[in-house]
This record gives C-alpha cells, sequence and structure tokens, in this order.
C-alpha cells in the first residue's frame, strides 16, 4: 500500500464493505493517480478519482462517506499540515489480491523452471548475494515466527529482509500471517523441486487469522490452538473476549472477517 493514503484497518474493511468511498488528505500535490490499484490487507482497493477542493466546501455527507464520525471530526483529521492543499480521493473495492490465487497455483515442471530462472536473477542483482532459496527455506522450517526473528538467524537486518520477503509474495510464493509467514502451496513446489521433498506438518485447514487484528490478539488466539477463523466462530464472543490480548476492536475485526465467509461468533462454547 502506498504510504501517501495509508488506512486503518476499520478504514479498509468498510471500503471492501462499500460503507465508505472516500478518503481526504492534505498534500503538497496528487500523490495517487486514476487507476492506481492499492494492495492492502483486505484486498484491492482501487483510486478512481482524485481532485483537489476547498476545505469549505466539505458537507457532513462527505465525511459519512469516508467514515468520519461528522464532519467537525474530518475537519479535525485535516487541521494538520493547514498550509497544503485538501484532496479528495474517491475509492472503491476491486477484489481479492491477485497474488492469493496464485498463491495456491501448483506450476508444472517449465514453471517450475521459469520460477527459479526468475529466482537466480534476484539473487545476481543482490548486493547482498544469493538470498532467495535461503530465505524460502527459512521460512518454511519456521513458520508463523516473526520477521525480525527470522532476519536475525540470516544476519539481515529486519527491513531489508522483509522487502525481499514482498519480491517473494509478488511470485506468490510465500504469504504473510496474522504474525510470520509461510509457504504457500506453490512455494512448497518450487523449494521440493529445488531440494528434494521434505515432511512438513499437515496444512491447517481454513482461513487464517486476520492480519488487521494486531499481534497480542493473534498471540493469544494461538495460546488456545486457535489458528484460523473457522476455529474461531467455535468460541462466542464473550469467551474470547476474556482472554488477555482480545480487545474490542480485535474482536469487531473477527467479526468481521467471519461475516465474509457466512460465518459468526458461537452462540455457547461446546463443553
Amino acid at each position: 500500500m502506498l504510504p501517501c493514503v495509508l488506512m486503518r484497518p476499520a478504514e479498509l474493511e468498510a471500503i471492501r464493505e462499500g460503507r465508505v468511498d472516500l478518503a481526504f488528505r492534505r498534500w503538497d500535490r496528487p500523490r495517487v493517480k486514476v487507476g492506481t490499484r492499492l494492495r492492502t490487507a483486505v484486498g484491492l482497493v482501487e483510486v478512481v478519482s482524485v481532485e483537489q477542493v476547498p476545505l469549505s466546501s466539505l458537507r457532513a455527507e462527505d465525511a459519512r462517506r469516508a467514515g468520519a464520525h461528522s464532519l467537525a471530526a474530518l475537519k479535525d483529521v485535516l487541521a494538520a499540515r493547514a498550509e497544503r492543499p485538501v484532496f479528495r480521493v474517491g475509492l472503491r473495492y476491486a477484489g481479492v489480491d491477485p497474488r492469493e490465487t496464485l498463491r495456491g497455483q501448483l506450476p508444472d515442471p517449465a514453471e517450475v523452471v521459469a520460477i527459479l530462472a526468475g529466482l537466480d536473477r534476484l539473487d545476481a542483482a543482490s548486493p547482498v548475494g544469493p538470498w532467495t532459496r535461503d530465505t524460502l527455506r527459512l521460512i518454511d522450517r519456521n513458520p508463523e515466527v516473526r520477521a525480525p526473528e527470522l532476519a536475525a538467524r540470516l544476519g539481515r537486518p529486519t527491513a531489508e529482509f522483509k522487502r525481499d520477503v514482498r519480491k517473494l509474495k509478488e511470485r506468490g510464493l510465500t504469504e504473510s500471517l496474522a504474525i510470520g509467514y509461510r509457504l504457500s502451496p506453490r512455494g512448497e513446489v518450487v523449494l521440493d523441486h529445488e531440494d528434494g521433498p521434505r515432511e512438513r506438518a499437515p496444512r491447517r485447514e481454513g482461513t487464517p487469522l486476520p492480519r488487521t487484528i494486531g499481534a497480542p490478539a493473534t498471540r493469544a488466539l494461538r495460546a488456545v490452538d486457535l489458528h484460523t477463523l473457522q476455529a474461531v466462530s467455535t468460541w462466542t464472543r464473550h469467551d474470547l473476549a476474556a482472554l488477555h490480548g482480545v480487545g474490542p476492536i480485535a474482536l469487531d475485526r473477527l467479526e468481521a472477517a467471519l461475516a465474509q465467509l457466512g460465518l459468526s461468533f458461537a452462540d455457547r462454547r461446546p463443553g
């Protein structure tokens, strides 16, 4: 996602649901173009319009469409950097990130050769030398481990490590979890072609916990063996709220993610 239109998880959920379709920003010049598609935690968000507007032209309807509680609240947010003009950005949810689809597409032998050739090019262009296979192997052996810990094992700065993992994600080889990463089915095929098949723990069935709930909530859910939304749906909201680290915001985001799957919290936790 471009930092100039950084949006909070609640705003992203509202865009996906169609309740929000505007953002207002103080910029010295337009920072996005019409047609730009932003990759976010909920999928693709497309910029459909960008225009400079006077602050005095904003109305309560603009605030509602931007997800603000009131026009006064929206103007309070825009009070910072008052020397810059206000830009009105039209947004729409543009669907699932295509990388999600790519992750599940198992390559045939010819595709594997092409993917490995692409990894060779990344290695050749890197100032730190070959890194792609070591990174894939590390993630494969350490799923759901925080990026700083993985980077430390390779002796690399966290920011650089995360940047390189994104390059693997672009190729559909890894996927980001609420905490850490794991190889995608596509990535497993590629690594097994390189190293030979290895025994792995069975891949958990179901939809991973959303990244928007935050690390404390994720750790709390994992501690009671809740790793997927389907597992979360077997608990009541009340029982989840009793877990240290699972607050109202995380619960609301879990509820929204469950609703996307046609699920909800349990009425009563099974005994």
